[in-house]
């Protein structure tokens, strides 16, 4: 039967990485689908629709999780491990049915399940929204976070807000980025549990009363912030952790003299004020905005979060409702106190701040420890200082968060206080090391003094913390060199480097399933979790029919991304030409320009001499622009300008394609990545912190160029440089430029390919309708440059054709594809997760699997409760 089974997929994508259905699981999915349409969804197949199929898919998918994420919770109960709370703003969890399957191991019983029932699971997948809660790689880095910890066994637990609406959908209008709100709740998601009972009072604004040494905040305004828990299953090994979400909702009580004055209707509309705060995720340009409601969105998901771990700290006993833990002496143990009686309670809690954002996680833990818990101030600061570390994300100073003084007066008034009192402690260890060095106590201070007082986020983060991490050798180096240098003189011990990954189970399992199947054949299955065992696919660099095999994968991608993108957009591409693709935000940092140039000096060259011996190219980019940016917003614009001239030139025909990818988002990476021939990570040297795109193009088989910054340069590491295209300025000479005195307009004077683009850009060549439609990007260029394109525009054009030379030798090309490949073992977010857990938050990974639902753990109380009830 198995090979019935097996012949009846020939049409369809294969699964053998993925587990061969068995007979009895396949007659029990069928039932359970069946079950859900009629029960859960109240149709039968005369009146059902695809989203209907996709949604009782998806609860016969989340019965397999229930009983696994109940017996993971009882485990951790019972077990009482050190707890990892991930303190995110973002997660840009994408879909989730396919990676449940994968990681339930199921995926085979529901496709053959489906197949029986006359459904395509690829087209019910495609109905899924995706969870769109982040803006980009801080968000995914978060949700490829979760899958890590939970594949390696740790005792985690994702927390965040729950948007209403995720990150804006983007529509290309005559070329311009138009926005639409991203409805993604629109038809409910079938993967949470609501838990009003978790319900949590926070509070805003009022004033502080001083009550002998006591402080207590009073005549709040109160919101709710209720729980909303998703299951994250870990790969193969039956644990599925929580990602808990919360939402704003108004308090229950009305004044009842709202009835009396004939406000009452006014009172019930005046409700969704205070549900705004989880209302929309804001859209992010790497420049700080001080909004209210973006300090106030911060602190609900804090106080919120720090309110639910107090009280899972205390309640040690499972399914104890009471507190039965109340010395915060172990919340994390004091490390240098040997002789202490608590010390078989081991440390209990790490909180992990995924940027800035979740700061407010520090003067939060104080007030709580110190206000109502009743702990002397210093023994609140060193145990706050133990429990948490820091993650920085960026290294533009205009992205860090500064918040007014006055904003804090009136909104959180206690933690003003709380603040001032950390920074005078800061201050006072400052002075006794560096003493009269004001400047120094200046620059550290996390209280700025000028035209308007504000508070730096990143340095309360700093004070607050025990460990301070950059995501990328090269940006761990440069914040203590540059950005934190004097922090990191006064507490050399704080700061480390955690190089960011990306989840092999999404990246390469989910997406490229014919190449998993291929490394399969070679590796077995062990390399899913253990992705450094790729390495031995080097020695099949050489091997000619392997060679094949990786090609023809290759192939197969770009053709499904072809069709895929005729049937969305209508364009047609040709399969055969080299897929170059740049996906990310759109930012001048990150250099989308550069790209444009490339592609108008390369259209002029077809122009000069149509019968020149050229690699055919379709440049593809995708990415969203922050509604506010007015620069982002052009470039988008520009670059479909000259799409519009380039594929509509008869002369040029098919040997160059412009392709924008609208409303780039985890779904569409998902299908682009593993179609990419070339993968373009272009930002000026000492820019990008890390990137985790370049991560996932290389452990599909792409060829990176790029330059020597963030990951690419670690990349380059373990590839060998041969490997990779790397071009243009480091960050020591980018640093020489500046210094020196940086003439954009010399390189513009020198070079007539850059100034023939440029010319042609400024000229309205690209935009006749308008012809000074583009100006203000030409000069920007010309006039400042900040990230130095025209410095290196010369190297790029030049590494460009090296790659093109490079691509009309196919096997020469797979051959460093495989390369590649092998090399992206340390770009698993399962070796960053490990770091974290031994060098950070003082745990240890466990490869322990759990007893699925239907074995006996030896419980002799095997109470069935709700996962997260603790």
């Amino acid at each position: 039967m198995a090979s019935v089974l097996q012949s009846d997929h020939e049409k369809r994508k294969q699964i053998s990485v993925r587990g061969i259905a068995q007979v009895e699981n396949v007659t029990n999915f069928k039932k359970s689908f069946n079950r859900h349409l009629h029960f859960t969804l109240v149709k039968d197949r005369n009146v059902a629709t695809p989203r209907d199929y996709f949604f009782a898919l998806a609860h016969t998918v989340r019965d397999n999780l229930v009983g696994r994420w109940i017996r993971t919770q009882q485990y951790y109960y019972e077990k009482d491990p050190k707890r990892i709370y991930y303190l995110s703003l973002e997660y840009y969890m994408g879909r989730a049915l396919c990676n449940t399957m994968i990681n339930l191991g199921i995926q085979g019983a529901c496709d053959e399940a489906m197949y029986q029932v006359g459904l395509d699971i690829e087209e019910l997948q495609e109905i899924e929204e995706d969870a769109g809660l982040g803006n980009g790689g801080l968000g995914r880095l978060a949700a490829c976070f979760l899958d890590s910890m939970a594949t390696l066994g740790l005792a985690a637990y994702g927390y965040g807000i729950r948007y209403d609406y995720g990150i804006f959908t983007q529509k290309i209008q005559d070329g311009w980025q138009t926005e639409e709100p991203d409805d993604w709740l629109q038809y409910g998601n079938p993967w949470e549990t609501p838990r009003p009972e978790f319900s949590i009072p926070i509070k805003f604004y009022g004033h502080i009363e001083k009550h002998g040494d006591k402080y207590k905040w009073v005549d709040c305004q109160m919101v709710y912030a209720m729980p909303y828990d998703s299951p994250i299953p870990g790969y193969g090994n039956n644990t599925v952790n929580t990602m808990r979400l919360w939402s704003a909702k108004a308090p229950k009580n009305f004044d009842l003299k709202f009835f009396n004055d004939g406000e009452y209707i006014q009172a019930v509309c005046d409700r969704n004020l205070a549900e705004n705060i989880s209302r929309v995720l804001y859209p992010n340009d790497n420049m700080f905005e001080g909004k209210e409601l973006r300090l106030k969105q911060e602190y609900f998901m804090v106080a919120a979060t720090l309110q639910d771990i107090i009280r899972r700290y205390k309640s040690s006993k499972f399914g104890c409702r009471d507190p039965v833990r109340t010395n915060f002496e172990a919340f994390p143990e004091k490390e240098d106190d040997i002789c202490s009686p608590l010390q078989q309670l081991h440390e209990k809690v790490a909180i992990q701040l995924n940027d800035t954002h979740p700061a407010l996680a520090i003067p939060e833990l104080m007030r709580i420890l110190v206000d109502i818990e009743e702990m002397p101030w210093d023994k609140a600061l060193e145990i706050t200082q133990r429990a948490c570390a820091y993650t920085n994300h960026t290294l533009l100073p205009e992205a860090l968060e500064r918040w007014p003084i006055h904003m804090f007066e009136y909104l959180l008034p206690r933690h003003l206080q709380i603040i001032y009192d950390i920074n005078a402690y800061h201050m006072e260890r400052v002075a006794k090391m560096w003493p009269g060095d004001f400047d120094r106590m200046r620059r550290m201070s996390i209280i700025e003094e000028g035209h308007v007082k504000n508070i730096n986020m990143a340095h309360l983060s700093i004070v607050g913390s025990h460990a301070i991490n950059g995501v990328a050798a090269i940006h761990s180096d440069l914040l203590q060199k540059g950005l934190f240098k004097d922090f990191f003189e006064m507490d050399p011990h704080k700061f480390q480097n955690k190089t960011n990954g990306i989840t092999p189970r999404r990246w390469l399992l989910l997406c490229n399933p014919n190449l998993a199947d291929l490394i399969a054949e070679k590796l077995g299955e062990t390399w899913v979790t253990k992705l450094d065992e790729l390495r031995g696919l080097e020695k099949f660099a050489n091997d000619q029919k392997f060679l094949l095999s990786v090609a023809k994968v290759k192939q197969e991608n770009k053709m499904k991304f072809a069709q895929y993108l005729e049937s969305t957009t209508g364009m047609r591409i040709d399969p055969s030409a080299m897929f170059d693709v740049q996906v990310k935000r759109i930012h001048e940092y990150k250099r989308q320009l550069l790209n444009i140039l490339h592609i108008v000096t390369i259209y002029n060259r077809l122009k000069k001499n149509p019968s020149m011996d050229f690699t055919p190219r379709v440049v593809m980019i995708g990415g969203k622009a922050a509604p506010g940016y007015h620069m982002a917003k052009q470039l988008i614009k520009l670059y479909n300008n000259v799409g519009r001239v380039v594929n509509n030139d008869k002369i040029v025909g098919n040997k160059l394609k412009v392709v924008f990818l609208e409303n780039y988002r985890v779904s569409l990476a998902e299908k682009v990545i593993p179609a990419a021939d070339l993968s373009e990570q272009i930002s000026t040297a000492g820019t990008e912190a890390s990137g985790t795109g370049n991560m996932k193009f290389m452990l599909n088989g792409a060829l990176t160029i790029g330059t020597l910054d963030g990951a690419n340069v670690e990349m380059a590491e373990e590839m060998g440089r041969d490997n990779i295209f790397i071009f243009g300025m480091t960050v020591d000479e980018v640093d020489e430029l500046v210094k020196k005195g940086y003439k954009p307009r010399d390189y513009y004077e020198k070079n007539d390919d850059l100034r023939q683009a440029l010319d042609m850009i400024r000229g309205g060549f690209f935009s006749p309708e308008r012809p000074d439609l583009f100006h203000d990007v030409v000069d920007a260029l010309l006039n400042h440059d900040r990230f130095c394109l025209l410095a290196d525009y010369e190297a790029y054009i030049k590494c460009q054709d090296e790659v093109s030379a490079l691509y009309k030798d196919p096997m020469a090309w797979t051959k460093k594809c495989v390369m590649n490949i092998a090399a992206s073992g340390k770009f698993s977010s399962d070796r960053t997760i490990e770091q974290y857990a031994r060098e950070i938050w003082g745990v240890e990974p466990s490869d322990f699997v759990i007893p699925p639902p239907y074995v006996d753990p030896g419980r002799s109380d095997d109470v069935d409760e709700a996962p997260t009830s603790k």
